[in-house]
């Protein structure tokens, strides 16, 4: 019976905690990233996509927001634009970053997928819509919590 309380206990705290819903989407739509990119998780990391036409960079830290050194890292990203991909080789450039170029130009509608790669540590993936309107982002998330909790806007 002892068990059944703390394993109920312990799943409500989980599922209330407001860490575990902190890394949603929507939530990391509302924070201002370092180099004014957005943000996602993807597994240890949060990566912070910075897209301009012809350029990308995408900057690497761990969940308290330190940096992670991409030395010997590879990554690829996948732009989605009117119906095409194009692929854009990403390669280490500075303590926690990977870049690369191409040609391409974004678009508000615009979907960019990034997968990376360190040194010995799994591969990960990360799905951005850099340029859609963050206000609907945020729309959606008070919507859906009644309250926009967290709002690092300024």
């Amino acid at each position: 019976m002892n068990k059944m309380i703390v394993t109920i206990l312990t799943g409500l705290m989980l599922v209330l905690s407001p860490t575990v819903w902190s890394h949603t989407d929507m939530y990391l739509d509302t924070v201002k990233a370092l180099h004014g990119g957005q943000l996602r998780m993807a597994g240890p990391y949060h990566l912070e996509l910075v897209a301009k036409d012809k350029e990308i960079a995408l900057y690497v830290t761990d969940h308290a927001d330190n940096e992670i050194n991409t030395s010997g890292g590879l990554g690829k990203a996948t732009i989605q634009i009117d119906n095409a991909n194009i692929s854009i080789k990403l390669e280490p450039a500075g303590e926690n970053s990977l870049t690369g170029t191409g040609t391409f130009l974004v678009k508000p509608e615009t979907v960019i997928v990034v997968f990376i790669k360190l040194p010995e540590q799994e591969a990960q993936a990360a799905r951005f819509a850099p340029f859609k309107p963050r206000a609907s982002a945020v729309s959606a998330q008070t919507q859906e919590n009644g309250a926009l909790i967290g709002d690092h806007h300024h």
